[in-house]
């Protein structure tokens, strides 16, 4: 049968000489390999008792960030949810109360805010696409866990502490 392309290469197979026959040459050659390896530096890095490095372009965990008074910066605008090509984030929004004024910046919130994150790709685009910055991938890496349900992050993970509550937890523990 005729290649489609016109394009036939034929093969030739030589018959193998004595020594490719027994095939010590080629178990040798693969024991060398195996013994320069022995002496090599081991790759292998023992994760809870030392941490791996990451390069500056890494993305962890995501965080929702707050501005310098304390006050959340998201504004419920949607475009990081619509930015996700995972559909790994969704979020509804609510209207500020009164009284609620030192929690949130503007008069729209989102009052739930959930990341998916076994769909979660770490893309980035989410990041990119806030106009507020109130949302980066800058946290640590995702903890294991057992349950799926488990791995829908809310407000209670993804919002970082004010900075008044963060001065005094360190506080107590110096």
């Amino acid at each position: 049968m005729e290649s489609l392309s016109g394009r036939k290469k034929v093969l030739e197979q030589k018959p193998m000489n004595f020594m490719e026959r027994i095939y010590l040459p080629a178990i040798f050659k693969g024991m060398a390999i195996t013994f320069m390896h022995m002496f090599k530096k081991k790759e292998t890095i023992h994760y809870p008792e030392q941490e791996r490095e990451f390069s500056e372009n890494w993305r962890g965990m995501h965080s929702l960030k707050r501005d310098e008074q304390g006050k959340e910066r998201c504004t419920a605008c949607g475009l990081c949810a619509l930015s996700c090509p995972a559909e790994a984030i969704t979020m509804i929004s609510a209207e500020r109360e009164k009284g609620e004024e030192h929690l949130y910046r503007e008069e729209k919130y989102a009052a739930v805010y959930e990341i998916n994150m076994l769909r979660c790709i770490f893309c980035g685009l989410c990041e990119e696409a806030c106009p507020k910055e109130a949302i980066y991938l800058d946290g640590p890496i995702v903890p294991a866990d057992f349950l799926r349900k488990d791995f829908i992050y809310g407000k209670d993970k993804l919002v970082e502490m004010p900075i008044n509550e963060l001065e005094a937890l360190k506080a107590v523990t110096h």
